[in-house]
Formats: C-alpha cells, structure tokens, sequence
C-alpha cells in the first residue's frame, strides 16, 4: 500500500499543470476530516494516509506519498442541505436572517459552510425544521462540503486575505487565534 505523509495546502507552490496531472483522491467530508484514513485513487492505487492528529483534508490540497507521486484531493459531493433566505424578504434582512441562522447553527457547534448567499450543512431534520421556523428556505442537495475550520482551526476556507474596496480603502483580514477574544481586527487605509 502506498503512503502519504505530507500534505501541501491547495498544492501552494506546485506548478498547476503538475496538480491537473495528479491522480485524485475523491472523499467526503467525514473522511477529509480524519488524520488517519485508507482510500483508493482514481488511478486504482491502495493508499494509506497518515497526517498529524488533528489535520483536515480540504479539496484542493495536495498529499505527497513515500515515492514523491502527488495526489490531488476532490471533495465529494455528498448529501448536504443548502439554506437560503427567503427570497420574498428584502435582500438586507436576507443576509441578517443567515446570519442568525449561523449564529444559532455555530452556538450547536454544527459543522457550517458559509457563502456569501446560502449555509450549507449536514443532513439533520431537527435542524432542518429549526431554520424552517426561522423563515429560511432548506432544501437536500448533493454537493462538496467545506465547512468553515473554526477560530482554531488549521487551513480551510476562511484563510487571511486582502480585500480591496474602491480605491482608497484596504481591508485586511485576520484569521487563527485573532478571533480568540471575539474581535475582528481591520485596518483601514484611507491614504
């Protein structure tokens, strides 16, 4: 069986035909969330996955096995409910009404995937019929799942970035330990 070891966040400093080339590994979350796994990749190869305790596998990344071939990590879509706001609400209270329902899905520590217009989270009817209640449209859907790493988490979606508005105002983002004391730290350039 072959093994890897190594694994390079969203194959940062590959050659991107390099990563196209590699075989995939195609896993969903409850595996891409496991340090330790067995799979077989699209090329038919047996591999076993050995990481750090506590590593998660993100689609995109990169693992690195014993004979220096790269595997290239897909994820699957897997049955997932997507959650909208109701689309009869005026588009400011639809983006307050997810982000209450955020709050209330991350005060259950329920894994979430935030986009900008819709969560998206394992399949649970109890949950379901909570936003339902909420006002919030909750549908089955079969998609990859990403959800967010949390305050201490390691990689994952919500990785420091750099947002430019107009041309005067930079916003820089801080993610990690940051957030361990509830504030989200901006910097503003009005320059």
């Amino acid at each position: 069986m072959l093994q890897a070891s190594k694994l390079i966040p969203q194959g940062q400093g590959l050659a991107k035909p390099l990563v196209q080339r590699a075989a995939q590994l195609v896993l969903d979350w409850d595996i891409r969330q496991k340090s330790r796994f067995d799979t077989v990749a699209s090329d038919e190869r047996h591999v076993g996955v050995f990481l750090p305790r506590g590593t998660v596998v993100r689609g995109g990344d990169v693992l690195v096995t014993q004979d220096g071939s790269l595997l290239r990590v897909v994820a699957a879509p897997q049955p997932v409910l997507r959650i909208t706001a109701c689309p009869d609400h005026p588009a400011h209270e639809q983006a307050f009404d997810l982000m209450r329902a955020a709050y209330h899905l991350g005060n259950r520590h329920v894994p979430i995937e935030l986009k900008p217009d819709h969560l998206k989270i394992e399949p649970d009817h109890v949950l379901a019929d909570m936003l339902r209640s909420m006002h919030l449209t909750v549908v089955e859907a079969r998609e990859p799942f990403e959800p967010e790493a949390g305050a201490y988490g390691g990689h994952g979606s919500g990785g420091g970035n750099i947002h430019v508005h107009g041309a005067k105002e930079t916003h820089v983002h801080h993610t990690g330990h940051d957030h361990a004391h509830g504030h989200d730290q901006h910097s503003h350039d009005h320059g």
